[in-house]
């Protein structure tokens, strides 16, 4: 296969989608809720080796629509030519050096990318389990995380690095698991939801509940509550981007002439692309899946736990956290307050604003800024 992306000299070629399955009835999982699941599949990717010592792994958490696809292509599927999401990250020479560490990216509990959740087959009753499948939480995605890296011989992380949804699930490593991991990477993400984060969540829930075909949860032998999805996604896309983007993207430019068309069929560029980010989104995602992920996202709340003072046989982790100025779903203030918090306890903290205009989804971008603090963080974690 001949790879054509520009950053192809340095891509780590083809990769594996790998699976590992655990706490198999009667050891189920006991969930932060007290609820019980099981068995549980965590679909995940690696990339570079994990050295003699062991010492040389770093876990990436994804963001809350992604997956464990973050670098390298597939051999053998319709999207050969797609790299994973942060394929210009995670490379040969690339900010995190796979020739220098094992890179490890599961797919978190409850989504629908490989991993149990509720489109998954509920054992009990041999149908997808619904709204059967039981509330979780960010800290419950963490729990299967640290089985996966146990069951891969891992005793110690150099560090946890993620983005967004992924960056909660960092600072919950952080909370449950010090003393499993180096250093922390929280990217573009918040020590709890404001009341605006959870407002945007909860709009783009009652988008997919409101839609006829979502049926409570049990539509996976019918139709799919596609338009609710659809609009949810679009809810969701609008919080990514910021003011200054879409001014620059699309102001208030036509999509097909130079008139109103005095209708509802979209006249503007903007109206159009939020149609096909929605219907994009509904291709490859599961509807239940964005009402469990963003439920667990604003569930979650660390203020507390990040803020207490290390006893005095505890390690200091170290600690870069970074905040992107145009990003308003969660802005630099929120990012200052967890800097805080974390000196107040006592741990090695450096922070880093990136100017950027791109908004809250300025992570996925490519960006040699964030690049080099990535691999000069890294590199300096002893």
């Amino acid at each position: 296969m001949t790879i054509t992306n520009e950053h192809s000299c340095h891509s780590l070629g083809i990769v594996e989608k790998k699976y590992h399955t655990f706490a198999k009835p009667p050891s189920k999982m006991t969930l932060e809720s007290g609820a019980e699941l099981g068995p549980i599949t965590i679909a995940y990717e690696t990339y570079g080796r994990l050295n003699d010592k062991g010492d040389n792994a770093i876990l990436l958490t994804h963001a809350f629509s992604g997956d464990s696809h973050a670098a390298g292509y597939y051999e053998s599927s319709g999207n050969n030519d797609k790299p994973g999401w942060w394929d210009f990250m995670i490379g040969p020479g690339k900010g995190i050096d796979t020739d220098n560490y094992f890179v490890i990216c599961p797919n978190i509990l409850g989504s629908c990318m490989g991993s149990t959740g509720p489109g998954s087959i509920d054992p009990a009753t041999g149908q997808p389990y619904g709204l059967n499948f039981p509330m979780m939480t960010i800290g419950d995605m963490v729990e299967t995380q640290k089985i996966l890296v146990n069951f891969l011989g891992i005793s110690q992380l150099h560090a946890v690095i993620g983005g967004s949804v992924g960056g909660m699930q960092v600072l919950e490593w952080c909370v449950r698991f010090p003393e499993m991991i180096r250093a922390a990477l929280p990217i573009a993400t918040t020590m709890r939801h404001s009341a605006l984060a959870i407002a945007f969540n909860e709009i783009a829930r009652q988008a997919i509940m409101a839609d006829p075909n979502w049926k409570h949860g049990n539509y996976y032998s019918g139709q799919k509550p596609d338009m609710g999805l659809a609009v949810a996604r679009m809810i969701g896309h609008v919080t990514y981007l910021s003011d200054e983007a879409m001014r620059r993207k699309f102001g208030r430019r036509l999509q097909n002439s130079n008139e109103f068309s005095f209708g509802f069929n979209g006249d503007f560029q903007v109206e159009s692309y939020l149609h096909y980010q929605g219907h994009k989104f509904v291709d490859r995602f599961d509807a239940n899946s964005v009402l469990y992920i963003t439920k667990a996202a604003d569930y979650f709340d660390v203020v507390e736990q990040i803020g207490k003072p290390l006893a005095k046989t505890a390690r200091r982790l170290k600690y870069l956290v970074v905040s992107y100025s145009s990003d308003w779903l969660y802005p630099t203030y929120q990012a200052k307050e967890l800097v805080q918090s974390l000196k107040r306890s006592g741990q090695d903290v450096s922070f880093c604003e990136i100017e950027a205009d791109c908004g809250h989804d300025a992570f996925l971008i490519p960006d040699q800024r964030l690049t080099n603090l990535i691999k000069g963080f890294l590199d300096g974690i002893s």
